[in-house]
């Protein structure tokens, strides 16, 4: 077997042979091809705005994760591997993107959490910006749902989504928001250990909350504001939370925010799963669903708290309606009688 390497062809060195190309993304860097001191195994997957790639660092001698800013409807790739803007009307926004891309890089470069993915080196090269990550083992949420929904017990929800959200808290913290939670996102780690992924989507939050340029989002986990490129912060991500916990519940995502906003649909966690779960923490879930995002937590603080709280038995959730319970039971909401 044969690679490319700075343009030399030359026999693919022993750790290559460990990997296998399993995904073809169009515009994807070849197997093999050196990047600074990484040389690429295998494209992993690739979305609307980058390319994923498993890597194996000559220098420190392990394996690594890639992502290649490359955004597909605006970008492409050229023979000597540089990335180009498609047209000049794209171009404006293909750097746009790309400044964004090597920012936000530099901020999670500087975030170190176990519960957030690390960023390990970042730099410019191919006309486009690369995020170099450590590697883990393990199988992402959606994985996992797919396999134990609607068996997914109390004790896996209260190991990892409290996890979860203390990395997110640490993100929040500084000023970034993630705008794609979802199970797919979620890497599980052995022993149940989440990591956030996948940064793509990711915005500064607090500075400029309607968002212009690139918009990523995915229905069933975004809520309204984000459709509408509206008022965006923790909240936003708390929603998105509240569906990845419904996803674990009901093997699958709750209806999407739009369709909710013409005639919501959305059944009640406290009524669909009072069998199976405490009361608490399905009034979490839909504390987070809450179409309003004014009645959502409004920070990670806030819906960890409900976390804390002692639970009681799955089958006691009672009949009382959402809205009720909201305004009235919610340990967290003021009582307004005082």
């Amino acid at each position: 077997m044969v690679y490319i390497s700075g343009g030399r062809r030359s026999r693919a060195p022993p750790h290559r042979r460990r990997y296998r190309v399993a995904v073809t993304i169009k515009n994807a860097l070849p197997p093999g091809y050196l990047l600074h001191h990484y040389r690429i195994a295998k494209t992993l997957g690739g979305g609307g705005f980058s390319i994923v790639y498993l890597a194996y660092d000559i220098e420190a001698r392990k394996p690594v994760v890639i992502k290649e800013y490359l955004p597909s409807e605006k970008a492409t790739r050229r023979e000597n591997e540089s990335v180009e803007s498609l047209s000049a009307g794209s171009s404006p926004s293909f750097r746009q993107g790309m400044k964004r891309f090597f920012d936000e890089a530099a901020v999670l470069a500087k975030i170190n959490h176990p519960n957030i993915v690390r960023v390990t080196d970042f730099f410019r090269e191919n006309n486009t910006v690369y995020m170099v990550m450590e590697h883990e083992r393990g199988k992402d949420l959606r994985w996992y749902v797919k396999r134990r929904a609607p068996e997914v017990s109390e004790k896996f929800m209260r190991t990892v989504f409290p996890q979860l959200l203390d990395g997110l808290r640490e993100l929040h913290r500084n000023n970034l928001l993630h705008l794609d939670i979802k199970p797919a996102n979620i890497f599980l780690r052995p022993g149940g250990r989440p990591l956030l992924l996948d940064f793509g989507a990711a915005a500064a939050a607090f500075v400029d909350n309607r968002r212009a340029g690139p918009h990523t989002l995915t229905p069933g986990f975004a809520p309204l504001e984000q459709h509408l490129r509206g008022h965006i912060g923790p909240w936003t991500d708390l929603y998105a939370i509240g569906a990845t916990m419904w996803a674990c519940l009901s093997g699958k995502a709750p209806p999407p925010a739009t369709e909710r906003a013409e005639h919501d649909a959305y059944k009640p966690a406290v009524r669909e799963f009072a069998r199976r779960y405490s009361r608490e923490l399905l009034e979490a879930v839909d504390w987070c669903l809450q179409m309003n995002q004014v009645e959502r937590p409004q920070s990670v603080d806030e819906l960890l708290a409900a976390f804390d709280r002692p639970h009681t038995p799955p089958g006691e959730a009672g009949s009382e309606s959402l809205l009720g319970r909201l305004g009235l039971r919610l340990p967290w909401r003021k009582d307004e009688s005082t």
